[in-house]
């Protein structure tokens, strides 16, 4: 399928998207590659490929879920600038 200068600019305004005119030719050719490539992947056969939901359907490995670090909150809070009640205080960045 391939584009003109129309459809890309009405592409760009239904995509509230600021495009200058000297940009139309590079934005019809990009456009028209894409739709290009689309339509060679529609023509493959995927008769025989079972579909998938997802990619990873597979089950993860996974760690046992363990405490691998100690605690060291009130270490980190006594190097603080400021705690107050086990809480970081910062200073005021949005007036």
């Amino acid at each position: 399928m391939s584009l003109d200068k129309e459809a890309v600019g009405k592409i760009a305004h239904l995509a509230r998207l600021g495009v200058d005119a000297d940009e139309y030719e590079t934005y019809t050719r990009n456009l028209s590659d894409i739709l290009a490539f689309v339509e060679q992947l529609n023509a493959v056969d995927t008769s025989g490929v079972e579909p998938m939901a997802h990619p990873m359907d597979a089950s993860q490995r996974l760690r046992p879920d363990q405490v691998s670090e100690s605690d060291q909150r009130d270490e980190f809070q006594r190097i603080a600038p400021k705690v107050e009640a086990g809480l970081y205080l910062v200073p005021k960045v949005i007036e």
